[in-house]
């Protein structure tokens, strides 16, 4: 055999190697991350004392609350209009947003701005709490330019409704580790 037949050879083998242990990669890829307890998010499973919730809140029309209202339906959660005997009761203490100056220029003007997005929050099924109140806080930050305005108030809009949604799901994923954690009384 010459070199260059050698070299097609091996050649040849790299590419089939490598095609094969790519596809072997991505057929065992989710068996790995189904063993280590990984879940798409959204795909977390809610206590079966959750099923029938009631959401007490002080402010009842916050991105917040609409969010957390969506993914309990989503994860096949009733949410009721007034609490039952034995339901779920999610108590929403706190709800806030707001903003705070991060950074100003040399001439005061600000450059750089922080939202939060903070909630505190309970659960109680029946007459024993689960969850007393917790604060869950997240931020992010972003840059101004006094030359765009508009295009900065959407932008700061996006970002709450974000963090509204990121709060939400840090909630549920938060009473779904009771479900794994602590006995839950089962209706």
């Amino acid at each position: 055999m010459s070199p260059a037949t050698v070299r097609q050879m091996q050649h040849r083998f790299l590419r089939v190697f490598r095609f094969r242990s790519a596809r072997a990669s991505l057929v065992l890829w989710p068996f790995v991350a189904a063993g280590c307890g990984f879940h798409l998010q959204g795909a977390g499973r809610l206590p079966p004392a959750m099923m029938r919730t009631f959401v007490a809140a002080e402010r009842p029309h916050t991105e917040f609350l609409a969010t957390l209202t969506d993914v309990l339906r989503q994860r096949g959660a009733e949410v009721l209009a007034a609490p039952v005997d034995g339901g779920a009761v999610l108590d929403i203490a706190s709800d806030e947003t707001g903003q705070r100056v991060l950074s100003v220029s040399a001439r005061n003007i600000p450059r750089e701005y922080e939202v939060y997005y903070a909630v505190t929050f309970s659960l109680r099924v029946g007459a024993e709490n689960l969850i007393d109140h917790e604060v869950l806080v997240v931020t992010r930050a972003y840059t101004y330019d006094e030359t765009q305005v508009l295009a900065k108030a959407a932008e700061e809009q996006i970002l709450r409704r974000a963090l509204a949604e990121d709060l939400a799901r840090r909630v549920l994923q938060r009473i779904e580790s009771l479900g794994a954690t602590a006995a839950i009384p089962k209706i």
